[in-house]
């Protein structure tokens, strides 16, 4: 049963899987890194639902925040390094200091910043591994919907009818509820 941060934690602990790739991408020394969104959320609904095979996931979202270095092919190498150490792994990689930008909204202030802007309060969910290699979860819409498996729009997605737009179709395009039957969708 998973009732909390603490719980959430300690089932990725226990993921041999999970922990390669969170020791592999802190390899990488970046800035204000996290390894987020599906692959959290993906772990927690897939427990929930009994499933013994994992859910494949179309990517492994690393992020991180570095004013200094803002250019996409940065991005790109360390998508190539983590290839090189994990191949089999759906690698992509994110400056969140750059991602602004692309998205055409206000810069973001940290990682976390980015992760609390995500689409859904059940994706706003990010692991690292501190310098004594402790397990952390950032957790800015905190860990109830993930956890009720509620999907639901984070605050900022709520803002505006530009960003309900783009929720509603991501609602319709990932169509979870054919993965985990049991998750209930919020819509406006």
């Amino acid at each position: 049963m998973l009732n909390n941060k603490e719980d959430i934690i300690k089932l990725i602990q226990e993921d041999v899987w999970m922990m390669d790739i969170l020791r592999a991408a802190q390899t990488l020394h970046l800035p204000d890194w996290w390894v987020c969104a599906g692959f959290v959320r993906s772990k927690i609904w897939d427990t929930l639902h009994h499933v013994k095979d994992r859910t494949p996931l179309a990517d492994v979202d690393v992020i991180y925040f570095d004013r200094e270095r803002i250019d996409e092919q940065e991005e790109k190498r360390l998508e190539v390094k983590l290839r090189s150490l994990l191949p089999d792994v759906p690698w992509s990689v994110k400056n969140e200091a750059r991602m602004h930008s692309v998205n055409g909204i206000p810069p973001y202030t940290s990682s976390v910043d980015a992760i609390a802007k995500f689409p859904e309060t059940a994706t706003a969910l990010g692991v690292k591994l501190d310098d004594d290699h402790r397990l952390i979860l950032a957790a800015p819409c905190g860990v109830s919907d993930v956890i009720n498996m509620l999907v639901k729009p984070t605050a900022y997605f709520k803002e505006n009818e530009e960003r309900r737009i783009i929720y509603e179709n991501r609602i319709v395009e990932k169509d979870w509820q054919s993965i985990w039957a049991n998750i209930t969708v919020h819509h406006w």
